[in-house]
């Protein structure tokens, strides 16, 4: 029973911790990388859809994107759908390519996208947190139920602790790795 409790915990703290990646992702740092369009959907024939799902993204250089749509007439739907995104890209056209040049990172834009990456971060470290304190309560239930020991609620509180620190260092070491690239000019 305390091991279905630390399984699940894990799980849980993993989630949390692909979620906390997740929203990196969108954070943009100077280089080019089509992950920064994940977010952005385009009106496909009545159903938002992903940028990915309908066109080829390539990094071109190390600045910029070049998005090749597989059907013309979605050239100014994904125009369109980059332009009210709140990534501040200019999308530029020719012909069938769209190319989306990363304009360079300012150091007052550099400081606001850390402080963005440290939010999310912390928001993960709650997250992970939370998970921990419910866990650490369903082992208490099972105690009071006398489905386990003292002993046993004690080396369950102290696994999930060790589960909870290995996560939270996985946070801290994601935000370092995000503030390096935020930092490089």
């Amino acid at each position: 029973m305390v091991n279905d409790i630390k399984k699940d915990a894990e799980e849980r703290m993993d989630k949390s911790l692909q979620a906390m990646l997740e929203s990196f992702k969108k954070i943009r740092t100077g280089r080019a990388s089509p992950s920064i369009l994940d977010g952005v959907m385009v009106d496909y024939y009545g159903t938002p859809t992903a940028i990915s799902q309908v066109a080829n993204i390539i990094v071109e250089d190390g600045r910029s994107l070049a998005i090749n749509p597989w059907e013309k007439n979605l050239v100014p739907l994904i125009e369109r759908a980059i332009l009210k995104s709140d990534l501040g890209l200019n999308p530029a056209t020719n012909g069938d390519t769209i190319r989306l040049p990363m304009p360079a990172l300012t150091e007052e834009t550099r400081k606001t996208y850390i402080k963005q990456a440290r939010s999310e971060a912390e928001k993960g470290r709650v997250a992970i947190r939370n998970i921990r304190r419910d866990a650490n309560g369903k082992a208490k239930d099972l105690l009071k139920e006398k489905l386990i020991s003292e002993d046993e609620l004690r080396g369950s509180d102290d696994q999930i602790q060790k589960l909870t620190d290995k996560f939270i260092a996985d946070v801290d070491a994601a935000l370092a790795t995000k503030e390096k690239d935020l930092m490089q000019v």
